[in-house]
């Protein structure tokens, strides 16, 4: 029999990574985690955390300047990003501290490198420390490196003041008097509300003919007109063509119906996807794993070709989130140990942190309507909600989507206050085939957002 250094060795320590080496020790396996940089991985590095960490203090300047309506006068706002980057680097190292105490706590050997899997038991890496050449062999090794932002050949992406959502953390000084954000999918919709809230005019030019195209037609729709309604400029169906300099500033190309356009901007963000960190992590004799688009190509049960290889998040694409990879992370962990997976993976949550906030759960209507389901839609307007007013949030909906003949929750699409939170009450719902009935039969606290969800069920 084989004797490996450890059963398990993950490549990245982002949430699938450290979730699925917490769940390997469950099993009594031997585990390590390779990571490059720092522990969190994107999420928590240049993603999510961050990104609301930020908002937070976007959100606290726009009530600041808009505290005439409820009674709060006060004086011109400024804003200093310098200060928001040092908060925003003190939540990260008080999170990232937590996640190697408990790797520590549960003898998960940490090693910090560059790894690279060599064959199907075998990972070398450069230690990061001394630089040295180093090896390790595992029963299993799980692929979790997650991606990087893509950047398009656009002609000009190049120039000076034009980056990516990871270069824009690192930004500091006065905001931008006009920022141009390029895409208007999730990162770009949630940076034009950062810096919207920070005083910058914002700009999203987006190739497609609507926002967020993965969301529901009429969540994107009520998306644009909310950001239109603050003051941010939506331009769709508006590819961009390049981004050139004009008079010491930016100017981004674009073209509407054929004919070429200019919006002028002092930064430009570069926000179209992301793409696999898979490639450069295979050897040679492994590159055949590699799928579309450069991901870990798997099975039902995050397996490559190679049975002792797997991967989780966006190393194979899917639904790009951090608790997928988590969940994902678990269940691979458990098929490597032979049990049956922890986590059900056909309901899904997404959210958007606009403003309002914007979640779903579950098919849509349209979803229903091409999968030749009867379903009935019930809407709830949030202007009638008491929270809603008392925070003055204005427009927004819940909207419930239920098999027709028993009522059975099949999806939910929420535009309101809180909605990130509440859809988890949603995808409860759902995974537990709850009817509409059993929604709106259970007191919900007054007055709260959450209330608003018994009252679109009835």
């Amino acid at each position: 029999m084989t004797e490996y250094n450890y059963d398990l060795v993950v490549i990245g320590a982002g949430p699938g990574g450290y979730e699925a080496a917490f769940e390997a020790v469950k099993y009594g396996m031997k585990v390590a985690v390779i990571e490059k940089d720092k522990v969190g991985g994107t999420c928590l590095n240049r993603g999510c955390v961050p990104t609301k960490t930020i908002m937070r203090s976007s959100e606290l300047a726009k009530e600041e300047r808009e505290g005439d309506r409820i009674g709060i006068r006060a004086s011109a706002v400024e804003v200093d990003l310098d200060a928001v980057r040092a908060r925003k680097d003190e939540v990260l190292d008080v999170l990232r501290e937590g996640i190697e105490a408990g790797l520590a706590k549960a003898k998960i050997d940490l090693i910090h490198g560059l790894a690279l899997v060599r064959d199907e038991h075998t990972v070398s890496y450069t230690d990061a420390k001394t630089g040295e050449s180093k090896e390790v062999s595992s029963k299993f090794i799980l692929i979790a490196t997650g991606g990087s932002p893509f950047i398009p050949p656009i002609s000009g992406a190049e120039l000076e003041g034009v980056m990516d959502s990871t270069e824009l953390l690192e930004q500091g000084g006065t905001p931008f008097d006009d920022f141009v954000i390029i895409g208007g999918g999730v990162i770009g919709v949630e940076f034009a509300n950062v810096y919207h809230g920070f005083g910058s005019h914002v700009t999203i030019v987006e190739a497609m003919d609507r926002l967020i195209p993965t969301v529901d037609k009429e969540l994107a729709r009520s998306l644009k007109m909310s950001l239109q309604k603050d003051g941010v400029e939506v331009l769709t169906k508006c590819p961009v063509v390049r981004i050139e300099q004009a008079k010491g500033r930016l100017a981004v190309v674009y073209t509407d119906k054929d004919e070429e356009k200019s919006v002028p901007a002092d930064a430009v963000l570069m926000a179209v996807g992301r793409r696999s960190d898979v490639p450069g992590l295979l050897s040679d004799e492994l590159q055949h794993l590699a799928g579309e688009r450069g991901r870990l190509a798997v099975d039902e049960h995050y397996r490559s070709a190679s049975p002792s290889i797997y991967g989780i998040g966006d190393a194979i694409g899917g639904i790009e989130l951090a608790h997928t990879a988590t969940a994902e992370g678990r269940n691979a962990v458990a098929h490597m140990n032979g049990a049956e997976p922890p986590i059900r993976m056909d309901t899904v949550p997404t959210c958007i942190y606009s403003m309002p906030e914007i979640a779903s759960v579950g098919i849509s209507a349209d979803e229903a309507k091409s999968q030749g389901l009867a379903v009935i839609t019930k809407k709830y307007a949030m202007g009638a909600n008491g929270k809603t007013v008392i925070e003055d949030l204005g427009r927004g909906y819940i909207k419930l989507i239920a098999d027709a003949d028993s009522h059975i929750l099949l999806g939910a699409q929420l535009m309101c206050g809180r909605a990130t939170d509440l859809v988890g009450e949603l995808a409860l719902a759902i995974s537990n085939k709850l009817t509409l009935e059993d929604i709106s039969s259970t007191i919900h606290p007054h007055p709260t957002f959450v209330e608003a969800i018994a009252e679109a069920a009835r």
